[in-house]
């Protein structure tokens, strides 16, 4: 009796750790890498995701991301996802070419890739962003509304960007100049602070004293350095910029920033990863690009 009791123990503990032991490799394994953790955009897609992975159960969630924007680093994120066993990687790109060999390996050992924010230039299986291009001729046509009523019909605009590779913000450079096009205004060469708000700072107070009468920060520490220049200067400049952080509405609140573009990036971190998890089913995915929108904020919608 004691011996068959012994037996029927043995076997519950058997399959109690074989049930756990089940439980546990049937967790998909999802990271997010974007480009770096100072801007509050980031932690934002990472909210979404959080949300998402919670909702949906059986997903063990990990976000990794580089202390600045820098492409080795980034590469390096990728590379310890692949280690850790990831089954998916929700990756924002630094750039479009510097990542492509770290993902091949990473495809190659089975892992699926989702673009949140900005591609690469490597296959797959969605990219949800903002029409950035569409988003950039927004932000120039808000500028030049706010020029013309100020009766300002010529000038020079200066444009601070990130790098001359990240696709999200060179389609938003490409955007903005297309809407100056035809019209009285110069726009100068593009000075790139890698997102730094302060770089973006010096750089903007660069342009201000060369007489622009515009400025546009093509993402959220762009726009910072953008918005504290012109508050420093204590000129009337027009500054527009994207994405939108307590910093950025603050300066719009303050009127040194006309408006900016914000973005979703909570939508891109939630719905990227039910994409994430339906690839991983096994479930098609569609479309290829989702647009996650955008929207003007200016001091009369806060």
């Amino acid at each position: 009796m004691k011996k068959l009791s012994l037996v029927l123990l043995v076997l519950l503990v058997v399959s109690a750790m074989f049930a756990q032991g089940t439980k546990e490799s049937s967790d998909y394994k999802v990271y997010l890498i974007t480009m770096d953790q100072m801007d509050q955009h980031w932690v934002n897609v990472d909210k979404g995701a959080q949300k998402a992975a919670s909702e949906l159960g059986g997903i063990e969630y990990k976000w990794l991301a580089p202390d600045v924007k820098d492409d080795a680093k980034q590469i390096e994120c990728i590379n310890n996802a692949v280690a850790g066993g990831a089954d998916a990687i929700l990756l924002a790109a630094n750039g479009p070419n510097a990542v492509t060999a770290a993902l091949k390996e990473a495809a190659g050992a089975g892992v699926i890739i989702i673009y949140v924010d900005s591609a690469a230039n490597f296959p797959a299986v969605q990219t949800l962003a903002t029409d950035n291009t569409a988003a950039g001729t927004t932000a120039g046509k808000e500028m030049l509304k706010e020029l013309t009523a100020k009766g300002v019909k010529s000038g020079k605009i200066g444009v601070i960007s990130v790098n001359s590779a990240t696709a999200s913000t060179v389609a938003r450079e490409a955007g903005f100049r297309k809407a100056f096009e035809g019209t009285g205004f110069t726009i100068l060469e593009t000075q790139y602070c890698d997102g730094d708000a302060a770089r973006s700072k010096d750089m903007s107070a660069n342009f201000i004293t060369q007489g622009v009468v515009g400025l546009f920060g093509a993402n959220e520490g762009s726009t910072v350095g953008v918005g504290n220049a012109i508050a420093e200067a204590g000129k009337s400049v027009i500054g527009v910029g994207f994405d939108k952080s307590d910093m950025i509405l603050s300066l719009i609140k303050n009127g040194y920033l006309l408006a900016t573009m914000a973005q979703n990036p909570d939508v891109m971190g939630y719905e990227g990863m039910k994409t994430a998890y339906k690839a991983l089913k096994g479930e098609k995915i569609s479309p290829e690009y989702f647009d996650t929108g955008v929207s003007v904020l200016t001091k009369a919608s806060l």
